[in-house]
């Protein structure tokens, strides 16, 4: 069965939090609703036209996902959105027209789960070099 046949198909079966959805299944969820996504931190935008609002772009192993983060939102959680190279934000869903965007509730920094990675793979390269 394919993932997103899986997937709820009405709003009262969502939201998912904590469970992260992936780039590529962010057209399945109706528009509005609670989600979370993860991803590495590859683009923060502040434009100083956008009063305070800020972008960014995150990438998880299927695709981009565009974030928001309002002003009120960024004081909140000013640490993560400036410090974070890889983030767990749990918002709103936003589709207008093609766009998708996540407007952003809590934003989480789970850099620290990229130093485990790297560990996990250090690791790997020494087993593999007993053989």
């Amino acid at each position: 069965m394919e993932f997103h046949q899986s997937l709820p198909k009405n709003s009262k079966n969502w939201p998912h939090p904590p469970s992260c959805l992936r780039a590529c299944d962010l057209n399945f969820p109706p528009n509005h609703v609670l989600i979370t996504v993860a991803g590495l931190v590859i683009l923060r935008q502040r434009p100083g036209t956008a009063k305070g609002v800020i972008f960014l772009t995150l990438e998880d192993e299927t695709g981009a996902v565009n974030v928001i983060v309002w002003q009120h939102i960024y004081e909140r959680f000013r640490r993560p959105v400036i410090a974070g190279r890889m983030l767990r934000i749990t918002g709103r869903l936003q589709r207008v027209h093609d766009v998708t965007h996540i407007l952003a509730e809590k934003i989480e920094d789970i850099s620290d789960m990229l130093d485990h990675l790297i560990t996990i793979e250090t690791d790997n390269n020494e087993i593999g070099k007993d053989i």
